[in-house]
């Protein structure tokens, strides 16, 4: 029987994320940079913006869906007013927190907004069941206006 001896490579990172998270914090705080696992401390601050990003984009798909809903599906309107626009009230509430945590995603939204916004159509078509044509091409409402907290589409 032959016995291969693997090099271990693995880092703190990978056996114990919240001990490296831990260890990473306090060699920061300590100002031991040269300690500090850089490479993934590098790919966990990446992985930070892009997570950031995603979750502001489910939210505006959201959103939107939800407008549309409540404007076009009129057959389920007066059973479900009242959750969708506590929903839409949800949404606008966590989009304002993320962009007043981090303004500089402002430019992002407005980057996806048309974007998102179709994706809303199909989605909300799909749910409601609802042709997808019944929903405009174009936005519902500026981003301004579905922020606001008192704007709800004609």
């Amino acid at each position: 029987m032959v016995i291969q001896i693997q090099p271990t490579t693995q880092t703190l990172y990978d056996q114990d994320y919240y001990l490296w998270l831990r260890t990473t914090i306090n060699q920061l705080r300590a100002g031991q940079f040269s300690a500090v696992d850089l490479d993934n401390l590098l790919e966990e601050l990446e992985t930070m913006g892009r997570s950031e990003k995603r979750g502001i984009k489910s939210l505006l798909i959201r959103l939107f869906e939800h407008l549309l809903k409540l404007t076009y599906w009129d057959r389920e309107r007066e059973r479900n007013e009242g959750h969708w626009k506590g929903e839409i009230r949800t949404f606008r509430r966590e989009i304002k927190e993320r962009l007043k945590e981090s303004p500089s995603l402002k430019p992002y939204i407005l980057e996806i907004f048309d974007e998102c916004y179709q994706d809303a159509r199909t989605e909300a078509s799909d749910r409601s069941q609802l042709a997808i044509d019944i929903f405009p091409v174009i936005p519902i409402g500026s981003l301004e206006q579905i922020l606001d907290e008192n704007w709800f589409p004609e």
